[in-house]
């Protein structure tokens, strides 16, 4: 019977140090293609080590487009827009899991219905709309749009649902708390695991979108990073490793994020279960 339960968890962590691998090797291999020249990259078989050309790369994309504003502007946009939808989306999230109001349930449908269209088709009334409030070319009409999402609500109404009982709330009342102070000082603590995922999955988002930023930006020194990063593609000749060095700078942000948030996260719901 034990080695039947050691087979199981040798399986188990045979299995996940598999997908790990799977997982992993796609950032390897940018890695070493970042590291080599663009015939090296061509190269069959494969190279499949680190090469020694990482600082030249960086340079020549450093040389070739304004990557430091870029990146700022980039971080700006995210930054702002994962603290806006944290706060208005828990908002929304907690007043539709814990209050009652005429229309709820008609508001929460067609909230979920948003969620089935593409992003995509709003893309031309979206710029009619920036056009007209004369947002076309700023970071506004990055960053306000966005501020609130019907996955962000629908996500934070259900946590809340599981999370936070209704005695705890009529505590909070009892002890003189309004409907504002109840969120933001009960709720949101509770919270935090919901926003922990919210936030990287956001920043994520805003810093990989690519279409809206294209469409609606028309200064070059508002790019944001990943419109600058498609100016490294020629039209007849690209530089593979200059375009991989700065897709390897352009990533290492996103993991610094995930590794800080997701500590927070799995912390939180590691607590959250020791008191259970």
């Amino acid at each position: 019977m034990v080695g039947k339960n050691r087979l199981k968890v040798t399986l188990v962590h045979i299995v996940l140090l598999l997908g790990v691998a799977v997982s992993i090797f796609p950032f390897y291999w940018l890695t070493v293609m970042a590291t080599s020249t663009t015939s090296e990259i061509y190269r069959f078989p494969p190279k499949l080590f680190f090469g020694t050309e990482l600082f030249t790369n960086i340079r020549s994309v450093f040389d070739t487009i304004n990557f430091f504003g870029s990146f700022m502007n980039t971080l700006f946009v995210a930054s702002v827009s994962t603290v806006l939808v944290l706060f208005f989306c828990s908002l929304a999230g907690f007043s539709f899991a814990k209050f009652d109001f005429p229309g709820k349930k008609v508001l929460f449908v067609l909230l979920l219905v948003t969620m089935m269209i593409p992003s995509q088709l709003s893309i031309i009334p979206s710029f009619m709309i920036m056009q007209n409030l004369g947002w076309v070319g700023t970071f506004k009409a990055l960053i306000i749009p966005g501020m609130a999402n019907a996955f962000g609500i629908f996500w934070m109404r259900q946590f809340t649902q599981g999370a936070i009982h209704d005695e705890l709330l009529s505590a909070g009342r009892i002890d003189g708390c309004g409907t504002f102070r109840l969120f933001w000082n009960v709720a949101l603590p509770i919270l935090r695991p919901a926003l922990a995922f919210l936030g990287i999955f956001t920043f994520i988002n805003a810093w990989n979108d690519y279409l809206w930023p294209l469409v609606i930006l028309t200064d070059p020194a508002k790019y944001t990073l990943q419109v600058t990063l498609s100016q490294l593609n020629g039209i007849y000749n690209t530089d593979y490793a200059m375009v991989m060095a700065g897709t390897l700078m352009a990533t290492l942000p996103l993991l610094i994020v995930f590794l800080l948030f997701s500590r927070q996260f799995i912390s939180d719901i590691a607590a959250g279960a020791i008191k259970d």
